[in-house]
Order: structure tokens, then C-alpha cells, then sequence
């Protein structure tokens, strides 16, 4: 009930997660950095019908932002998320409770089960905050156990698809499998929604291992770009700046081996390592080209019609 150790928890974390993950069929508005968000929740009636698969199926809003943050190294190995009452932990959360709402924020909604809440009372403030399960990806770990190695991987896998340093929502689609390999429900409505596949994410940011990124069998073309600076990218590209704690591994399908369906990866093996991955989809619209008269993130200036130069888009580099 708690945390048995924080240890290791503060290496590499000069700066703090700020972010969040939002499940839901209706995606409300909500502001990365705000201290809340919107989340349209299901009527208690619908629990377990085949409405409530689909909206959790599509289901996230990314915007976790890295910046600031060293994931390598950063150890949440004595992390239980059935309690959050020892004095390791609080003293960790009051040291930067802001942001720190916004990472167990994700980690709880990617860990622990729809319908479960996870609840700490600051000493310091009285403050009570209030952080709710979705995704269930961490079921042994959501129950107060250590977290398995599978666990670890997963919870990585779920970061990384959510990191959006630019600081922006985009709405994507998680596929793949949780930590005992139960598949996350998904239809054929949400595969037709968030038509453009993006990315397969794996590694494990609990034993220093780091965060890996690869293209689902395509990439941008040279006037694309997106607003996930860690996600899809375009062929021999290396990892986004804005992403500097993803790394790049090419296409996914060098690494990772997908379903019978074709629809995701079940696991992808690098430096002799096996991890279990999640795959993300975007939609359509949210693949900018440029010459579509607006400059966006993922495009600079320049004299040429390319997305590192877009000249319609952006106009010429000013110094």
C-alpha cells in the first residue's frame, strides 16, 4: 500500500513531465500545462457494452512534453500506484507538485483500470489530487505489486506515444497489447477515423534503457509534417530535435513483428532486447503538406516547397 521506494525516481529530472492522457469517445478542450482536463465520461449503464469499447478505443489526446526531462535514467521501480501515501513520495511530489500532477496524471491513466482513481493529500497544502485509471496497461502494478518487467516496458511504450514537446494536442489512436497481452479493444470505425499510420513506440525508461520510435511502414514525404515531433517521420530522417529523448530506429518493421491483423506490433527486439510496443495512428488531416497556406509546427522557412523549407507556408528565414 505505497510506495516501498522512491529511489532513483529524481535522477535525470532536472526539469518535471508536464502533460497529460485523455481517453474518450468526445474529446473535450483542454490546454497542455493547465492544471486540469476535460473528459467526457461514460454513463455507469454503458460499462462493458460495445459503446464503451469504442470509446475507449479512441481514445487519446496526446501532449506529454519531455522537455526538461532526461527519461533515461529516470527509476520508478518502487512506485505502487495502490498507494501514494509514504513519505518518499511525498516528499518527491511536493519537491515540484505542479508538474509532477501532470506525469502521475499519465502514469496512473496508463497503468490502472477504468474506473479506478488514485488519490494523495499534500502535507504541505492540503491539496487532494486525483488522478483516474483508463488504459489498465499495468494491472499487477496498479494493484500494489512491483512492476513487472513487461509492465515497465508497456507504461514506456505509453509515454513515449504521448510525448508531444511542441506543446500540442493532436488526437491519436494507441493499438497493441497491455503487460499479460490482453489486446486493447479497438473497431474497425477507429482504424477508418485515424486512417494514417504513424509509429510504433517501445523501450523502458525505468532501467535506463531509453525510448524508441520507429515508422509504420511509411513515412512523410519530403512536404509533409506533423504536429508529433516524436512520432511519424520522413525516411533516413533522425530524431526531432523537439524529441531529443526518442530515438529514432528507422521503420518498425526492422525491429518489430505485427499481429496476425496487420494492425500493430506485438513486439519489437533492438540491441538484443525484446520489448513490448504500442502503435499509434493519426489522422489524415493531421498530416500538414506544405503549400497549404498556414505555417505549422514541423515546417520552417525557407526558399523551397520542402517542409524544412516552405517558402509558401513560411515565407524566408529573417535573421
Amino acid at each position: 500500500m505505497g510506495f516501498t521506494s522512491f529511489e532513483g525516481l529524481r535522477n535525470g529530472m532536472a526539469g518535471r513531465v508536464a502533460g497529460r492522457s485523455v481517453v474518450a469517445w468526445v474529446l473535450t478542450s483542454a490546454l497542455v500545462g493547465a492544471t486540469g482536463c476535460g473528459v467526457a465520461e461514460l454513463p455507469a449503464d454503458e460499462q462493458g457494452s460495445e459503446l464503451r469499447t469504442l470509446e475507449q478505443a479512441l481514445r487519446e489526446e496526446n501532449g506529454l512534453s519531455l522537455n526538461g526531462l532526461s527519461l533515461n535514467g529516470l527509476s520508478l521501480n518502487g512506485l505502487s500506484l495502490n498507494g501514494l501515501s509514504t513519505t518518499n513520495f511525498s516528499t518527491w511530489f511536493n519537491g515540484d507538485p505542479a508538474n509532477n500532477d501532470r506525469l502521475m496524471r499519465y502514469m496512473v491513466r496508463c497503468a490502472v483500470p477504468a474506473g479506478q482513481t488514485r488519490t494523495f493529500t499534500s502535507s504541505l497544502t492540503g491539496t487532494v489530487y486525483s488522478w483516474t485509471g483508463l488504459l489498465g496497461l499495468a494491472p499487477n502494478w496498479a494493484s500494489g505489486a512491483p512492476a513487472t518487467v513487461e509492465e515497465q516496458q508497456v507504461i514506456s511504450s505509453c509515454l513515449g506515444a504521448h510525448a508531444n514537446n511542441y506543446g500540442l494536442n493532436v488526437s491519436i489512436s494507441v493499438l497493441g497489447r497491455d503487460a499479460t497481452g490482453s489486446t486493447i479493444p479497438f473497431s474497425s470505425e477507429e482504424l477508418s477515423t485515424f486512417s494514417r499510420k504513424e509509429s510504433c513506440f517501445f523501450g523502458n525508461v525505468f532501467t535506463n534503457e531509453g525510448l524508441f520510435a520507429g515508422n509504420d511502414r511509411n513515412a512523410l514525404a519530403s512536404d509533409e509534417s506533423t504536429d508529433r515531433p516524436c512520432g511519424l517521420k520522413g525516411f533516413g530522417a533522425q530524431s526531432n530535435p523537439a524529441c531529443e529523448q526518442v530515438k529514432r530506429i528507422g521503420q518498425c518493421e526492422q525491429y518489430c513483428t505485427l499481429d496476425a491483423s496487420g494492425t500493430y506490433y506485438t513486439q519489437c527486439t533492438y540491441n538484443g532486447v525484446q520489448y513490448k510496443p504500442l502503435t499509434t495512428r493519426i489522422r489524415a488531416q493531421d498530416v500538414h503538406r506544405c503549400g497549404d497556406g498556414v505555417c505549422q509546427k514541423g515546417e520552417s522557412c525557407g526558399f523551397g516547397i520542402t517542409a524544412d523549407s516552405c517558402l509558401l507556408d513560411c515565407g524566408t528565414c529573417v535573421l
